[in-house]
């Protein structure tokens, strides 16, 4: 027959309360037990003496006879210094797993690419925008009131960052001069 030293609880919903018991390895976690041999409250702070009451010659006993504790009972027997615990290490425990690493790996070299292309399109000279052609207007136009004057001033100006902002092509500027004037009759 295996024997074990584990925790049976007890207590109402939300209220925990275990008994550490030796029981028969086979038998239900809250079944029947050979011997208690302690309890457990953890609704009583850490520094309380009652939270954890151990007896700690039965307990020598029954590790004599056999019992396996529980990873919880052997803490408890550790800290009541009936039987030594190895403390276990997990040198992996907070290293990522393959896929993870894979995923930070292809997301690093994006960032890299893009960086990268950043750094190529600030270096590259900005294209120059193509001069300005101011027509001349005719001495008829001259004599003109200052007003019709100031009415075209603007419609020069919206001309020109929209040349600004066409590409190089020498196509692009024609279009980009039609579509003021016809903002500035409409």
């Amino acid at each position: 027959m295996a024997l074990s030293m584990r925790l049976s609880r007890g207590g109402s919903k939300k209220r925990p309360y275990y008994k550490i018991v030796v029981a028969d390895a086979r038998a239900p976690r809250d079944g029947k037990f050979i011997e208690r041999i302690g309890s457990y409250n953890p609704q009583l702070p850490k520094d309380s003496d009652l939270r954890v009451v151990l007896d700690g010659e039965r307990a020598k006993h029954w590790l004599a006879a056999g019992a396996q504790p529980s990873d919880r009972v052997a803490r408890f027997l550790d800290a009541a210094g009936v039987k030594e615990r190895k403390s276990k290490t997990n040198p992996n425990k907070g290293e990522p797993g393959q896929k993870a690493k894979d995923r930070a790996e292809d997301k690093a070299a994006k960032a890299a690419e893009a960086a990268e292309a950043a750094a190529a399109a600030a270096a590259a000279p900005a294209p120059e925008p193509e001069p300005e052609v101011v027509e001349e207007a005719p001495a008829a136009e001259e004599a003109a009131p200052a007003e019709a004057v100031a009415e075209e001033v603007p419609a020069a100006e919206e001309a020109a960052p929209a040349a600004e902002e066409a590409p190089a092509a020498e196509e692009a500027a024609p279009a980009a001069e039609e579509a003021p004037q016809e903002k500035a009759e409409g």
